[in-house]
């Protein structure tokens, strides 16, 4: 078994959406990770979450002028996601999963392109997202990246529990807290140990550490969440979502991988 992981490029954003507190350890603005996950394993290829979409931005962009204003993606043409999978010679009919975290814009944008790939979800993050694009919500749900979502045939399976997907990779459920359903992904590789791929379950290691993030849907749940992170986290490495420091410590795809 092997771990990718995939450089999709950088958000820029206030550093208090990270951490919401004074003393908060980031620049005013900073530029936060995109990233996904290629699991190779002898029982099928697994990714886990699916970047922005390559046109998100601009005059016709997929993400609304106001979140691309607040949020842009600062991202060359090879860290769109096709282009970071087609650089290790894989396309998106490639993966027999797709564990998606949850489906905000800079984790579910390239969703549409895995049309034989078994879309895993969070049932009430699915619930949550189709509910914003019916009342026409364009924020962090992108509506038109939902919209192409929902006239594409494609292979959604909602879960509401922890299951294992093949041996030595386990999905979690994080439950309600940053969205209104959240995945993660525990691998245990041979040589590196088990890694927790958390994303925006707890952005950075401050959040782990208590210090709340400048928006969540739910906190009681979320510190829940993060109550059950630090428990795995005693015998497991915790990837964050988009911590800049850990994210420049890890080998992307360009550079090798984690067995």
């Amino acid at each position: 078994m092997r771990l990718h992981v995939l450089d999709l490029g950088t958000m820029r954003m206030d550093s208090r959406v990270l951490v919401k507190a004074a003393s908060r350890p980031f620049p005013a603005e900073v530029e936060i990770p995109i990233s996904a996950y290629c699991i190779e394993h002898p029982e099928g290829r697994v990714l886990f979450d699916a970047g922005c979409h390559p046109n998100a931005m601009g005059p016709d962009g997929r993400w609304s002028p106001a979140f691309q204003r607040e949020y842009p993606m600062i991202s060359g043409a090879e860290c769109t996601l096709p282009n970071r999978l087609a650089a290790m010679g894989l396309g998106p009919d490639d993966f027999a999963h797709v564990v998606l975290s949850h489906l905000h814009s800079d984790h579910a944008g390239c969703v549409e392109f895995f049309r034989k790939s078994r879309l895993i979800v969070h049932a009430d993050e699915l619930a949550g997202a189709k509910d914003a694009y019916r009342r026409h919500e364009d924020d962090v749900y992108a509506w038109r990246d939902v919209d192409a979502w929902l006239k594409t045939d494609l292979e959604w399976h909602a879960i509401s529990s922890d299951r294992t997907l093949h041996a030595g990779i386990d999905i979690l459920n994080l439950g309600r807290g940053h969205g209104f359903g959240m995945l993660a992904l525990a691998v245990a590789l041979p040589e590196t140990g088990r890694v927790i791929l958390a994303s925006d379950a707890a952005y950075c290691a401050e959040n782990l550490a208590g210090a709340m993030p400048g928006w969540v849907l739910d906190e009681a749940a979320y510190r829940r969440t993060l109550a059950r992170l630090n428990a795995l986290g005693r015998d497991a490495q915790i990837w964050f979502g988009h911590d800049p420091r850990q994210f420049a410590t890890l080998r992307k795809s360009t550079e090798g991988w984690y067995a």
